[in-house]
């Protein structure tokens, strides 16, 4: 076998690195190169986007971002912000380069730790973290009574009534109400709120591959999300909903037209995304039929000492998610983004 180089990725070379993503049965929408840029951009964090290639060949790559904060320490991250990441490779000598170069670089940075978001088996030096994370997803059809008998009945009952208040959806161009209701949303929940920038950076960087769709209620938007396509995937990453919203089946009729119109679009799977065990957004993904994944990422432990623990479920963060959930709107929208920025 020919040998193998690793390098930085390099200006010029993003088509080639997401044509490898694309054609690689692991690559996924979180390790195309365009998150490179949005994370540059949005958080001024350090990106490493690493390339292994033989004969000057692509086979493999590994997005690596640097997490450096005082609230939880200094990591290397694949990929941040992102509920996937870690090594795509052709082979296991190509996986091993990469893993090698992770650690190279983290060390390097005096990083505390690598972590990737994978979700296979670790190598024999690495560790799993807690599994604090599953994933949904799911087949859908091209037919939507196939999709809506699929809904268990109860959960149906919730997408019919949303459609029966006289509901409407809406494809936006750019990201104002997505950003104010995901502000109010994730302020309930006791969560700091993304920048309104970081959400256009996504819009502007992946184009028809992302879209915003909002729903409204006699002319006032209540629910809206930020959906990805990959492949064969529909992912509605970033959403929230008003509290009127749960009056009306806002949320419920959300992603039944983010389905529906998914599915005309081409799309055959579902994938709503990571949620924490126990909270309500586990329940409410599981009331739709969708059966839990567990998630359990790779960590490289480049210090002697606990993994940084980011859950918000932890007792220690719950007087502040009290506090957060108590601010006035204003106040989140300025402080939540100096804060996310820290957590990846």
């Amino acid at each position: 076998m020919e040998p193998l180089s690793a390098k930085v990725l390099d200006t010029g070379g993003e088509a080639a690195w997401d044509a490898y993503v694309r054609s690689h049965s692991l690559g996924t929408f979180f390790h195309l190169a365009g998150w490179k840029r949005v994370i540059e951009e949005a958080f001024g964090h350090r990106t490493f986007y690493l390339v292994a290639e033989r004969q000057g060949a692509i086979c493999g790559i590994l997005p690596l971002t640097q997490i450096k904060s005082l609230l939880f320490g200094n990591s290397l991250i694949s990929n941040a912000f992102c509920v996937r990441g870690g090594i795509v490779a052709s082979d296991a000598e190509a996986n091993e380069l990469l893993r090698r170069e992770a650690i190279h670089i983290g060390r390097e940075l005096d990083a505390d730790s690598v972590e990737f978001r994978s979700s296979g088996q670790p190598s024999s030096s690495w560790q799993l973290g807690e599994p604090v994370y599953v994933n949904f997803r799911r087949a859908i059809s091209d037919n939507d009574e196939v999709n809506l008998n699929a809904i268990p009945r109860k959960q149906r009952a919730m997408v019919r009534k949303g459609s029966a208040n006289g509901l409407k959806a809406e494809i936006d161009h750019d990201v104002r109400r997505l950003h104010q209701i995901y502000a109010e949303s994730v302020r309930r929940l006791g969560t700091p709120v993304f920048s309104r920038r970081y959400f256009q950076l996504l819009k502007r960087e992946f184009g028809d591959a992302c879209d915003v769709l909002t729903v409204v209620n006699n002319g006032r938007p209540i629910a809206s999300v930020m959906n990805f396509y990959f492949k064969d995937d529909v992912l509605p990453y970033y959403g929230g909903g008003l509290e009127v919203a749960r009056e009306v089946a806002g949320n419920d009729f959300m992603y039944w037209e983010v389905m529906r119109r998914a599915a005309a679009r081409g799309c055959r799977f579902f994938d709503f995304g990571r949620s924490k065990r126990g909270t309500g957004a586990y329940n409410f993904k599981r009331n739709w039929g969708f059966e839990p994944e567990s998630l359990s990422y790779e960590y490289f432990q480049l210090k002697a000492k606990p993994i940084s623990d980011r859950n918000p479920l932890s007792p220690k963060y719950q007087t502040a998610i009290k506090v957060w959930q108590h601010l006035p709107l204003s106040v989140t929208k300025i402080i939540g983004p100096l804060i996310v920025r820290s957590i990846g």
